[in-house]
């Protein structure tokens, strides 16, 4: 099987709430003035995997119409009314991406999302990821560390910041140090992950099956799912302050943006 037609898995059922926003779904905040969906499935196209599968939830359907509208909503076009379609005039920017849209249901919890796409994935292995995180990652050096373990599952680990800034004293209580939101030693989850077909047998499960509880606990125990540590940039999108901060970070260097 070509590695570029292996099929990215995207979760895409979150609700944008925590955003401030209750009238568009999670992946359709945009970020440089594009949903923070199309920055993740832009960082797999560029590296050759164009094959989406869009696991929907919340407003499905506004997923599904900017999609549908993408065309003419982000190029530029002439159009001759009664003499057929739009005539283009500027280059395709997600020429040869394959969507599948599968609605998986409103209140469906992420394991379960990815049990109900399963029809969908047809090859030997699949990526899988969230639709609110970003990195400069290097897919190819994933997939193959992937490979090289010979495992049913392979999570991506990064460093995150501290939420809270960190004090340093000495022992008559005076400060010696502080530092503001340092990078934490401990490795999290960073949603950038392979499974192998094989593995989808640990996502069988009613609808509130969590992604992070059953499944990787249980590949963990049977020892089958390796740690794949991304030492570069990664930022999730929870919060309307990390909405700010993307956007500042898209006006001035986004790291992510590896196109």
């Amino acid at each position: 099987m070509d590695n570029t037609e292996i099929p990215v898995v995207i979760l895409c059922g979150g609700m944008g709430t925590r955003m401030g926003n209750k009238d568009i779904p999670k992946p359709l905040v945009e970020v440089g003035g594009r949903p923070i969906l199309w920055h993740v499935m832009k960082i797999y196209a560029t590296q050759g995997f164009t094959k989406f599968i869009l696991a929907l939830g919340y407003r499905g359907d506004l997923i599904k119409r900017y999609f549908l509208e993408y065309e003419w909503l982000s190029r530029d076009f002439t159009l001759s009314l009664g003499n057929g379609g739009p005539v283009y005039h500027t280059p395709h920017d997600a020429a040869n991406w394959q969507i599948t849209f599968v609605e998986t249901g409103l209140h469906t919890q992420t394991g379960a999302r990815i049990h109900k796409v399963a029809p969908y994935i047809t090859g030997p292995r699949f990526f899988a990821t969230y639709a609110d995180g970003v990195a400069d990652i290097d897919l190819s050096a994933l997939l193959n560390f992937h490979q090289d373990k010979g495992l049913l599952a392979t999570m991506t680990g990064v460093q995150s910041f501290s939420r809270f800034g960190v004090v340093e004293t000495d022992n008559e209580d005076r400060v010696t140090a502080y530092t503001e939101k340092p990078l934490e030693k401990r490795i999290i989850n960073g949603g950038f992950f392979v499974f192998e077909q094989d593995a989808l047998r640990y996502f069988a499960g009613d609808d509130d099956l969590i992604l992070e509880q059953e499944p990787l606990r249980n590949l963990s125990a049977d020892r089958q799912l390796a740690l794949y540590k991304h030492p570069g940039f990664w930022r999730a999108m929870d919060t309307f302050k990390d909405v700010r901060q993307m956007n500042a970070l898209w006006a001035s260097d986004a790291p992510w943006k590896i196109w």
